[in-house]
Formats: C-alpha cells, structure tokens, sequence
C-alpha cells in the first residue's frame, strides 16, 4: 500500500488560517504586502503547505476594506465637526484618543507589569471622562429647560468632575471655556440629539465592518468553502499588478530550485533544530578477499537513502486493508524530493529564474557531485503535521572527498500558526449566533476607541500605497527573501503533542537517512563501523555543528548548538531550548 498524497498548499488548513489573520492583524497583512507586493524584486521564499499567492490576495483586499471603514469613520469626524462648528471634536476627540492609546498600550505591555497599571489607569480616566461628557450632553436639554436644575447636587457634582478632569477645560482659553461648556446655545447643532446621533452612526460603522468580518470568515474563508479557488473573491478581483506579481509567486514558491539570498539560505523552512553532520573515513572492508570495494559518488548514496525513507508513507501490516487505509500517521504524506540552492546575486531581471523542468535537471546534474559552496544540492525531506500547522523538514545533503565521506542535515521546524488566527473561526461564529440587542451594544462599546484604529488604518494605507507608487523596485535586480509568509504567522508556542511529533519525525527520518547510507557504504565494499558507531552518538542526542544563525552554520571544537536571536534553533516545547553538545568520550 502507498502512502498519502499530502494536501494541496492552496487549500491547506494553514494556509486558510494565514488568509484569515490578514483580516486580523493589521501588522502581519503590511507586513505580507511589504514582502510579496511593495518589494517585488524579492524572490519569494519556498512556501511549505501554504500559497503565499492566496495569502496576498486575501492581504490587499483586507486592506481595501479597512481603508474603507477607516475613510467612513473619519469622514463621519469630519462632518460632525463641520456641523457642529467643532463642538462634537472638542467635547469627543480627548476621550476617543486616549482609549484607544491605552487600548494599544495595554496589549503592548502585557508583560511589563508597571506598564500595564498605567495603562489600565489611562483607561480608566479615559472611559470616566467620556461618560461624564456624554451625561452632560444628556443633561444639557433638561438644564435648558429648567434652570433651577443647576442648583441640583447631582448636575454641580457632575459639572464639577467635568471641570476636575477635562484637560481640555483647563488648556483652553477663558471665552472657550464659557462658549463650550457653559454658554446657552439653543441651535440644533450644538444639541445633544445631533452628538448622539453622529455616535450612533460611527457605532454603525463599527457593527458593519466586524459584520462583513465574520461574514468573511463563516463564507470565503470557512472550512468548506475555502478549498474552492475558483470561488474565492479576493482571487476574482485583481488587477494587472497584483495578476503579474501572483504568476511569480507561483512560479516560485514550490520550485525545486531554490533561488536564496545568502544571509539566510534556508528562508522559508522555519525555525533550523539541532542540524548535525557525520564524517567518515572510507576504508575497505577486511573481507573482500582480492576484490576491490566499489567507489561511491553522492547521487548514488542517495539513491539508497530514498527507497528507505519513503517506505514511512507506508503504513505497518494490519488486519485488513480497511484497517490500513484508516492510518491517520503524518508520516503518510512524507515527500521526498531534491533540490538546488542557487544564489540569487547575478540574475538582472527576476523573470529570468529558470522555471523549466530541463533547467532543474541541469542544475540538479551538476550539483549533486561538485561540492560547491554557492550551488549546492539537497535531498529535501518534509512532513506536514496537524494540518500543516506544523512542518518539519530535513534537508540532507552528501559529499564525498579525499577518501571522506561527509553527510550533513540541516532540520527546520515551521511552528504552528498563531492562535489569534485559529481562534477565527470561533469569534465569526460567536458573532453570527449573538442576537442584534448584544451587537448593538458590543458595537456601541466599542466604538469610541475605533478612532484611533481608523486613524491608524489611513497612516499606513498612505505610507504603503507611497512607498508602492515610489519604490524604484521594478528595474531593481533580484535578491533574496527578507522573510516568508508562513514564518511571519508562526507562533512561538506549540502544545506538547505536536512537540511529540515534531521529535518523532526527525529522529525516524534521521534513523532512515543513516541506516541508507549505512547500506550503501557496506553494499560498495567499505567499512561501517565507525559510521555505525558515530550515528549512535547522533541518535543518543550528539551534535557535530558549533552554532546556527538565521541557518548560518559554525564549525569548531566545542560543537554547541544554541538558539540565538532571530533563529532560535529548539524545537516547539523543547525544554533545553535548542542546545545540545557533543559527547566527548
């Protein structure tokens, strides 16, 4: 029996959950659109599981609904402040920003504990500030209407509060204190049905925007619908840009030739884990008598490997075939291929990466026996678990020199997608299955502190179309990837089950990968032993590589292997945080 045939990278789980934290996060979808979009000289980095292509659809349309909302929401300001002759701003602009600046820095210092007092004490000033404002508005017409009101305790306390905490009353001058806040003025425009009102439709605003939110969710991008390409708006309204840059991203992304920028080759991949390297002296085998031990050259070597690690898809013998089809393991949809890393330095045009089947095979050809230090070749092995939400692959890569055989890998982990975006599809439910009194009143809620979003919104809208309509990247030269898609929605936890999994795929493709090199060696006529004896070492946890950066690699005496900044090499959960030394005996 065969193995699986893995999912479709532009209908995987991850890659729906990515779609839909463009919706979410404002700053992974700038991000998406900087890398993919606004630098479309960047050759886009290999794409496991995923279509970095929908992604960016999915992207620029979810900003074209946030600038949207963000232009309505401001334009409702701006015409209550026309209307009012400025009354609506000055009463609601202090309190509206100052929620949504501790809104933001509340989230910002969530481990920062004196931060996030503070933060909450903003807050708290802020919401007491808008409520004593909005009930003086409410008390404006009863005041108007009897004036013996203001004799009342509860209106003096009010209005003394007011005064007490209002910045604005204390900054402004003496006759813009009496207009605004005490000053009779009985036209509609400064009265408190109109402040209402305008409130009123900026909540509208609010409920309309996180309506077609959870209608986005629950239908483009739900489980079911999402499979359908054809089907998917963000894919049926695009324009010449958009289609052209698109067509290179696919052309990319799952090509065996890997074009890389050289501070960090393995772009793409995930986090590096524990990569590791056997070397070995080749000696011939004590009891071939007169014959003599065949050479061995890398391509055969791997062609050993392969048959081996791709007998994992097959499922252990069990009662029936039913019972076997029913396997569930991961390891069922492992792919095995081979690829060459190429660097992008030199090329002029990025049209110009070689996309045809026979310039692979060219490449491939050359590359599996030079040895080079800038085209190299690579046995690529990949295990796509929990719905692609996790990724392990193993890049394996043989050379054999002077009487030496080297075998190296260099394991990569993708981690699971951020649990803000698997969280969608909860939220979009909760939202259509709430009835219309609680919208209203989540919307109401709310909507004082959307200003700033939206303001935030219009800032990097503009930014971003000047630095698309400016960028003098069109007649650039290519480089490489500055980061993936699939990096960039990467969570840095995982649960302990898919840390599990993540340690069984490496160590059975680390078993098979030597045992195949191990047979090939002693089916040619030479020596294992120390092979045998050194891969123990490996599987009982030594490591033959110093130190790794952004999958740069280290070699000397002390052999560590330790996270470091912007590439921490352990796996998710793994408790020694990606350290691992040799064992000197």
């Amino acid at each position: 029996m065969s193995g699986k045939a893995p999912v479709d990278p532009a209908a995987s789980e991850a890659g729906r959950l990515l779609c839909s934290g463009t919706y979410l996060d404002p700053r992974f979808r700038d991000r998406v659109i900087d890398e993919l979009y606004v630098h479309d000289e960047r050759v886009v980095a290999p794409s496991y599981g995923i279509d970095a292509a929908r992604v960016l659809a999915h992207a620029l349309r979810a900003r074209r609904d946030e600038l949207s909302w963000a232009a309505a929401t401001a334009g409702v300001w701006v015409t209550a402040a026309l209307v009012t002759d400025g009354w609506f701003a000055v009463q609601l602009l202090l309190p509206c920003l100052l929620l949504s600046a501790a809104a933001r820095a509340v989230k910002a210092a969530r481990h920062n504990p004196l931060m996030r007092l503070l933060s909450r004490l903003l807050q708290l000033y802020a919401r007491v500030l808008l409520g004593l404002i909005l009930v003086t508005a409410a008390l404006a017409p009863l005041v108007r209407t009897d004036r013996d009101l203001l004799e009342n305790p509860l209106v003096e306390f009010v209005h003394w509060s007011l005064r007490a905490l209002d910045l604005q009353y204390r900054l402004l001058p003496g006759e813009w204190q009496f207009k605004l806040y005490y000053g009779p003025d009985d036209t509609w425009t400064r009265s408190s049905s109109v402040l209402f009102g305008f409130l009123l439709l900026l909540a509208v605003l609010v409920g309309l925007r996180r309506e077609r939110l959870a209608r986005t969710m629950s239908g483009p991008l739900s489980p079911q619908r999402y499979p359908d390409l054809g089907r998917d708006p963000a894919e049926r309204f695009r324009g010449p840009r958009l289609r052209l840059v698109q067509e290179l991203i696919r052309g990319e992304q799952h090509w065996p030739l890997v074009m890389y920028g050289t501070a960090n080759p393995f772009c793409g991949a995930g986090m590096p884990f524990r990569p590791w390297h056997l070397s070995v002296e080749l000696r011939p085998r004590t009891d071939l008598g007169a014959r003599e031990p065949q050479a061995v050259d890398n391509e055969e070597i791997l062609r050993r490997v392969v048959p081996l690690v791709e007998a994992l898809r097959v499922p252990s013998p069990h009662g029936s075939p039913r019972v076997a089809a029913a396997v569930l393991d991961r390891l069922r949809e492992l792919v095995v291929d081979e690829c060459v890393f190429l660097p992008v330095a030199g090329l002029r045009r990025r049209e110009e990466v070689s996309l045809g089947a026979e310039d692979f095979e060219e490449h491939r050809a050359s590359a599996v026996e030079e040895g080079g230090e800038k085209r190299r070749h690579f046995l690529r092995i990949r295990v796509g678990g929990w719905d692609e939400d996790i990724v392990v692959t193993v890049f394996v890569r043989v050379h054999t020199q002077g009487g030496m055989l080297m075998l190296e890998a260099a394991p990569h982990v993708l981690r699971p997608v951020r649990r803000q975006f698997r969280d969608a599809d909860g939220t979009a439910r909760c939202f259509r299955r709430d009835n219309a009194a609680a919208l209203a009143l989540r919307a109401l809620a709310d909507t004082p502190r959307e200003l700033g979003a939206a303001l935030a919104t219009l800032g990097r809208g503009l930014r971003s179309g000047w630095r698309t309509l400016t960028a003098a990247n069109s007649g650039a030269p290519p480089v490489g990837p500055e980061t993936s898609v699939r990096e960039l929605g990467a969570d840095p936890d995982a649960s302990l089950f898919q840390a599990m999994d993540v340690d069984r795929y490496l160590k059975t493709v680390q078993d098979r990968v030597a045992r195949g090199v191990q047979l090939a060696l002693d089916e040619a006529g030479w020596q294992t032993a120390e092979f045998e004896r050194k891969a123990v070492h490996l599987g009982q946890g030594a490591v033959y590589i110093q130190s790794v950066h952004n999958s740069a690699v280290g070699i000397g005496d002390s052999n560590t292997v330790s996270a470091s900044a912007g590439a921490p090499a352990g796996p998710p959960g793994d408790e020694d945080k990606g350290e691992a030394r040799r064992d000197k005996s």
